[in-house]
């Protein structure tokens, strides 16, 4: 059976960052050499543009794009869709974007003053609550 592997998709180097760009990270290749890998975007995955607005989770658990625009259901189908993707190839380890309001160990605050917070991304929760291995890169 293949073993798979899972990768926020900017982490690979595809331009799926809110700006259109990525954020390859060379630890990547250690991680799936011999895997055969699934590229993942929660906010693709669940309807949002490239480029889009940067968006950030406020205190209520709300998500909102920096322009006031209210994502949230766009951040949870996402999540939800993911979770489809992962179980359709029986993945159990995802590689995460840290920081990330879908995929992060951490976010920001809500405020898009880059005040980090100890809250866990839309879709870092969800898969974290399922059991799933999560790795984190920054």
């Amino acid at each position: 059976m293949k073993e798979y592997i899972a990768v926020s998709a900017c982490l690979l180097g595809l331009d799926t960052k809110y700006q259109g760009g990525n954020n390859y990270n060379i630890k990547i290749e250690e991680l799936i050499k011999d895997k055969t890998v699934l590229p993942i975007c929660p906010e693709v995955f669940g309807g949002l543009s490239i480029p889009r607005d940067p968006s950030e989770e406020r205190e209520d658990g709300k998500l909102y794009s920096k322009r006031g625009i209210d994502v949230t259901k766009e951040f949870n189908l996402g999540a939800i869709n993911t979770l489809k993707f992962l179980e359709t190839y029986n993945c159990k380890t995802v590689v995460l974007k840290n920081g990330s309001p879908s995929c992060g160990n951490y976010s920001y605050d809500g405020t898009f003053t880059n005040t980090k917070i100890n809250r866990m991304g839309v879709t870092a929760r969800l898969l974290k609550e399922k059991g799933y291995n999560l790795i984190y890169i920054d």
